[in-house]
């Protein structure tokens, strides 16, 4: 794009300049308190994993102890006796501006022993504990969720911004800097042209 090189537009493309450079430091800070907060989030979503992997492996080991005792089929009739709707909401949070999608449980995953709706007296605590652990993997599994969903969003986010920064400093303001850059020096060639015909006009008087 062609500028017409006065100081007119030269003083609108200095501040045009100042204006592209102050966006991208807002761009730059908004970007790295999103990548802060995309840091916090990784640790608990890591541990959470991680804790799902060590409680359902021990889930298993105690179903299978209780299978020996209860039987297949005693198991199975208990099963039907736990099941249960999981009603969660899903609400919008947002973070710096950014909107997520967050993940609330109306209730708690993990029961008290009375509330499971069988006779916890006639079960070996192998079979209970097994049931506590896998309610566990579902709690933890409901948490890992709401996670996803965050730092999907903020990776995202931190990508797009990156991007405009990239475009801003690499393009825009490079190509304002060297239209300011050539008026300047078009301004300054003409400004010393009209003071040497100056001079030579008052040497020829």
């Amino acid at each position: 794009m062609i500028i017409h090189p006065t100081r007119t537009n030269l003083l609108l493309l200095k501040e045009k300049s100042k204006s592209i450079s102050n966006s991208i430091s807002i761009l730059k800070a908004r970007r790295q308190a999103l990548i802060q907060e995309f840091l916090n989030t990784t640790v608990p979503f890591l541990r959470s994993r991680e804790d799902i992997r060590k409680t359902y492996g021990k889930a298993l080991d105690e179903m299978a102890l209780s299978l020996g005792h209860e039987g297949k089929s005693g198991i199975e009739s208990i099963t039907f006796a736990v099941e249960r709707d999981m009603r969660v909401d899903i609400i919008e949070k947002s973070i710096w501006g950014l909107k997520y999608k967050d993940i609330v449980v109306n209730k708690n995953p993990v029961r008290e022993t009375d509330q499971r709706g069988y006779d916890f007296r006639s079960t070996t605590p192998h079979l209970e504990e097994g049931i506590y652990l896998f309610e566990r993997v579902l709690e933890s599994m409901l948490e890992i969720a709401a996670f996803e969903n965050k730092l999907k969003r903020l990776a995202d986010e931190i990508t797009r911004i990156t991007r405009k920064i990239k475009v801003l400093e690499e393009r825009v303001l490079i190509e304002v800097r060297y239209q300011i850059k050539t008026i300047t020096q078009y301004i300054g060639e003409r400004d010393r042209e009209s003071y040497y015909r100056l001079k030579k006009f008052k040497s020829s008087d």
